[in-house]
């Protein structure tokens, strides 16, 4: 079979590797390294450069380089480069093809099949998108892995003979996951998983910058955030300082002529104690919490009864990230799989899975589960938006569950199924997977014909949806491929003509402001395009519903 190579597309790095002689080895890129910066640049001749090239220029032409993208896949939100705006996935695409070139010329023989890594806790249009972006570099994407169970594959291909539970805490760049796997008998079952993609090292940057920005304008009352090449100075530079920090008590930041007044120029000079960093980020780090207690409660399993606690991801390196974990847990974190290389490892084991190498019936069996409920739309009581929930979050696939349901008035003759994905009880906040329409269902009073909804989600991520006429034995499927979905959205952009426009003008453009410094966060995307598509369907009732959830999580 074709050679399927590993890729970790992460916020701030990027790896892959290839399983060879019976493990999985990292693959060198052009400039000899293993790790490749997630940046992408347009040089001086107009040509796009990936890797540490691009980053080399993040300095000088800012406005030409893009950064930490993968925060912004499946966001309707597009990046500017030079004098052109590029969706994420183009972005992506571009690290990805300078993946398979590079994987290419190391591996002498043409690349073009790839199992992905994408964090735990991306829904099913992150997924596809991430897909897109793997097919439009011309790979053949096998796989969606998650990023902790490919890490917990590398870990546990050494250690197939233990019997234990193993939590898998991955901060990285730009995303935070959590996934409690059990181990036995060459199995690896995933039990439950969790996150936050907006969780990673790439905040505890932010926060060094705010302070030091800050700082800076106390003293010179400058401020700089309005001055891109002075922010790509501060931002480098309190990168390096977060990475020494790890290691040391205190960094000295030294930025010389960062800025001008009356003609004077103005250097950064600033000495950040551990401890200070520590007082900036300890929410950030203290925000890990919720998703372990998901993890643990959906899993069943306790705190005290894990046996492991494995690190992955760079973030993992700081010591206050360490600590707070053993405080948490009552026990000390290992780092028995290396943070940076773990997850493109793991996916090369998938890879080699996949192609036959490891045999997946005597060597290793994994099994996974899906992060977000699955469902359909229902009446309940007076309420028909209601989310009736088939398949929850972290239930064991390949698994199949059925629901019955009841005509909801006299006469009715056929159904609309809708299937949603979400953890909202609202269908209209969940993300829309597909709809079909059961006909034929026999004329009586409602409550008296009963509707059978089947829900069969595989390993493969395809999602069977049937629902059946119980009385007749009558039935319509639809298959829904869960890593090629795509939210169907109407084009909102002139709801400002709509005569309702007028009473959430202010709304919607403080949420959008809100929106530049919480990039990504995807309820509040989703609450403005659904309360742009109120306003200009003239729906006041729902806008109104709307637009006070959009000021409750923006405060706008």
């Amino acid at each position: 079979m074709d050679t399927i190579i590993g890729i970790d597309l992460g916020t701030s790095t990027t790896e892959a590797a290839v399983y060879q002689d019976k493990k999985p080895v990292l693959l060198l890129n052009y400039d000899g390294k293993e790790v490749t910066p997630s940046v992408v640049g347009i040089d001086d001749s107009g040509n796009v450069i990936v890797g540490e090239r691009a980053e080399a220029q993040l300095l000088l032409a800012p406005g030409r380089t893009v950064r930490e993208v993968k925060r912004l896949i499946g966001v309707s939100e597009e990046v500017e480069m030079g004098k052109r705006h590029y969706s994420p996935v183009e972005i992506s695409s571009m690290i990805l093809s300078y993946v398979r070139n590079y994987a290419s010329s190391y591996l002498d023989m043409d690349i073009s099949r790839a199992v992905i890594s994408v964090p735990a806790y991306f829904d099913e249009r992150q997924r596809q998108e991430t897909m897109e972006a793997g097919r439009a570099a011309g790979f053949m994407v096998d796989r969606i892995i998650n990023e902790p169970t490919a890490a917990a594959l590398s870990y546990g291909l050494e250690h197939m003979d233990e019997e234990s539970y193993v939590l898998v805490y991955d901060l990285g760049g730009g995303t935070f996951d959590v996934t409690l796997l059990e181990m036995f008998e060459g199995v690896l079952e995933v039990k439950a998983s969790s996150g936050d993609n907006q969780l990673g090292g790439k905040d505890f940057d932010q926060r060094l910058m705010q302070y030091l920005t800050g700082q800076f304008q106390d003293k010179y009352g400058i401020d700089l955030t309005g001055d891109p090449y002075a922010m790509a100075r501060v931002r480098d530079e309190s990168l390096r300082c977060k990475i020494a920090l790890s290691t040391q008590e205190e960094y000295r930041v030294q930025i010389p002529v960062l800025a001008t007044k009356e003609d004077i120029p103005y250097a950064m000079d600033e000495v950040v104690t551990r401890a200070k960093f520590e007082e900036l980020i300890l929410d950030l780090v203290t925000r890990t919490h919720e998703p372990i207690d998901v993890v643990l409660s959906d899993s069943g399993i306790s705190a005290q009864q894990l046996d492991k606690i494995l690190l992955v991801g760079g973030s993992t390196r700081v010591p206050l990230v360490r600590r707070d974990i053993e405080a948490y847990f009552g026990k000390k974190p290992e780092v028995a799989v290396d943070p940076d290389y773990a997850v493109a490892q793991g996916a090369a084991i998938q890879a080699a899975i996949i192609s036959g190498q490891i045999d997946e019936s005597s060597e290793i069996v994994m099994t996974d589960v899906n992060p977000y409920t699955l469902g359909i739309r229902a009446i309940h009581g007076y309420d028909d938006d209601y989310m009736s929930v088939i398949i929850p979050r972290n239930k064991t696939i390949p698994t199949t569950k059925k629901q019955k349901y009841y005509t909801s008035w006299d006469e009715q003759t056929s159904a609309v199924i809708e299937v949603y994905q979400g953890e909202s009880s609202s269908v209209r906040y969940n993300h829309c997977i597909g709809e079909f329409t059961l006909s034929g269902i026999p004329s009586k009073p409602a409550g008296m014909e009963a509707i059978e909804v089947s829900f069969s989600y595989n390993q493969n991520g395809m999602l069977q949806v049937t629902g059946e006429i119980v009385s007749t034995g009558e039935e319509v499927s639809i298959d829904i491929d869960m890593l090629n979905t795509k939210e169907k959205r109407i084009d909102v952009s002139d709801w400002k003509s709509s005569e309702l426009a007028g009473d959430y003008r202010g709304v919607i453009r403080r949420a959008e402001k809100w929106m530049k410094g919480h990039e990504g966060d995807q309820r509040v995307d989703e609450l403005l395009y659904q309360l742009k598509k109120a306003i200009l369907e003239e729906d006041e009732s729902q806008a109104e519903e709307l637009g006070d959830e959009l000021q409750y999580y923006t405060g706008a």
